[in-house]
């Protein structure tokens, strides 16, 4: 593929708790940390952690200039002599740059530079100070690249886990403050891993029981940040485009290590929908807490931390790298849905739908939404999944405090099902063609009564599309992987009149070549099954510079 430049990055950690030592002693404050997958092969065996795979990767390449800039708990002053260009003001403070270190390490420019902000190693403790010295770095960033490539200098990107979300906010509102307008000219794009946008759930239980989280009960200035009463949030948007920041939703309550928070969100269930049959959450985060109105988002299923969590698993990495770098973005709406069999005959049924986006050659899903998950879309009483759903953008406009839960609703107008980026210049095999992702299509059924079933399947399958990217894209659909295989690999032209020979097969064609929309952008992309049949459109665009 083409060579990437790639912006600088600034990896922000999240909540350390309430001793912050250990945090302080590791340099690149677990962002170094990454998965081992037994059974699988190649790339997809051992995660190096998101720093050492960035810095190894071929596609989008990386420079670790962490150590270039210093942190301080109280104020250090400038070196005497020559400072290489930089003045007295960059080189003293709390957060200053080390000239000889960036002598050596930015000798060629700061672009492709990754950097790790080290917001603990800073006094006092407070969200405010944090922000801040993020605000700072981004400054220092920027002179470092006008420096060596004047007017070169187009943002940089971030990548935070958890309260680092929240530390990313303050940095922007801080930007802003000093120069309006300046946070969307200073950053390009963003992607929060579990962050409590809108709080933590079972911060507004009593107190005697938030307690028996481990190191909650002294408290401090950064738990106050979670409150779920607060809609501090909604400043974001006043000087940032939402649309250029993508929140990774985690989903895998089950394998957070911290089980008392988990049990605490099963209890807001209770206050949000009167059951306890749900937790929806990463096991501290809630689905509907770690979204911003307005932001494209997606669902992984991991935890909030631990082993293979939002912060240290492969997904993370692949997700991000797509949204900072993509070429395209593709969007996945429904069109028309009929659910032809289930419905008991002595209770009361409803449905959910719901899909999982994976993309070839990455055994890592970029979208899930799964019954484990319990996060699909409904639900649904009408055969057709036209019931009327509150609208995201305004539920996810309120305090997180506010009784109920009504954000499963569908992900944007038109019953917009997955927004997600690609990048058609990455060829993983010689042999590629296009870009392809595998679409896993679930539709569920439970009895609210409880008197039958609450786990039926009434539809599962999956499905290929295939995408050849360009001035005038092309889309193939594929029931199999005949003709995806090394073996029965095609181009566009070949697949073109396979679709062709076989179009008197109809739904059951191994490769239909879908059908393109005159009236609005997109392609139909139709799912026939026993159970369910469903018209989806996709739709794919040039993903450019969108700042303004």
């Amino acid at each position: 593929m083409a060579e990437v430049r790639t912006r600088p990055l600034i990896l922000v950690r999240g909540f350390g708790g309430l001793d912050v030592s250990s945090e302080q002693a590791n340099p690149y404050q677990g962002f170094n940390e990454g998965t081992v997958y037994p059974g699988r092969r190649g790339e997809n065996y051992i995660y190096e952690g998101f720093l050492l795979r960035a810095m190894k990767s071929t596609d989008y390449p990386y420079t670790d200039a962490t150590n270039v800039v210093g942190y301080y708990s109280s104020p250090v002053s400038s070196p005497a002599g020559d400072l290489d260009g930089w003045g007295p003001e960059d080189t003293q403070g709390t957060v200053v740059v080390d000239h000889q270190v960036a002598r050596r390490v930015l000798r060629e420019a700061a672009k492709g530079t990754l950097w790790v902000y080290r917001f603990y190693d800073l006094s006092p403790r407070s969200l405010q100070r944090y922000g801040e010295g993020l605000a700072r770095l981004i400054e220092l960033i920027r002179k470092a690249e006008e420096q060596n490539e004047p007017g070169a200098f187009d943002g940089v990107d971030l990548v935070c886990h958890s309260m680092g979300g929240l530390v990313m906010r303050e940095a922007l509102l801080t930007l802003d403050g000093q120069e309006p307008a300046s946070a969307a000219r200073l950053v390009h794009r963003i992607v929060t891993l579990g962050t409590p946008h809108r709080g933590i759930a079972f911060q507004r239980m009593p107190r005697w029981l938030v307690e028996t989280l481990p190191g909650a009960k002294a408290g401090s200035d950064e738990l106050s940040s979670f409150s779920p009463d607060s809609t501090r949030f909604l400043e974001l948007a006043k000087v940032f485009p939402l649309e250029r920041i993508l929140t990774v939703v985690g989903t895998n309550y089950r394998s957070y290590a911290v089980g008392a928070a988990s049990a605490l969100n099963r209890l807001s269930s209770l206050v949000d929908e009167g059951t306890l049959a749900t937790n929806r959450s990463d096991g501290l985060v809630k689905h509907s807490a770690a979204q911003l109105p307005g932001a494209p988002r997606t669902f992984v299923h991991k935890s909030h931390g631990g082993f293979d969590s939002v912060v240290n698993s492969r997904e993370t990495y692949e997700i991000a790298m797509r949204f900072l770098h993509g070429t395209h973005k593709i969007s996945l709406w429904l069109d028309e849905a009929e659910v032809t069999r289930g419905g008991d005959w002595f209770g009361s049924s409803e449905y959910y739908f719901g899909v999982s986006i994976k993309p070839r050659y990455v055994d890592f899903e970029l979208f899930h939404q799964s019954p484990e998950a319990e996060n699909c879309y409904g639900p649904f009483s009408r055969p057709d999944l036209s019931d009327p759903l509150p609208e995201l953008a305004g539920e996810l406009s309120k305090p997180l405090s506010e009784p109920g839960d009504r954000t499963t609703g569908w992900a944007g107008p038109d019953r917009l099902i997955w927004e997600g980026w690609i990048d058609g210049r990455i060829k993983p095999s010689t042999d590629a063609q296009g870009v392809v992702f595998r679409l896993d299509v679930y539709v569920g059924e439970r009895d609210v009564y409880g008197i039958g079933f609450s786990d039926n399947v009434i539809f599962r399958k999956q499905y290929y599309v295939q995408v050849f990217p360009g001035t005038h894209a092309e889309l193939f659909l594929h029931t199999g992987e005949q003709y995806l295989s090394e073996r029965g690999t095609h181009d566009a032209a070949g697949l073109r009149q396979v679709a062709h020979d076989d179009a008197h097969l109809g739904a059951a064609a191994p490769v239909q070549r879908l059908p393109e929309i005159r009236t609005r952008p997109g392609w139909f992309l139709d799912v026939v099954g026993t159970g369910f049949s469903a018209r989806l459109r996709v739709a794919v665009a040039a993903d450019g510079d969108d700042r303004t």
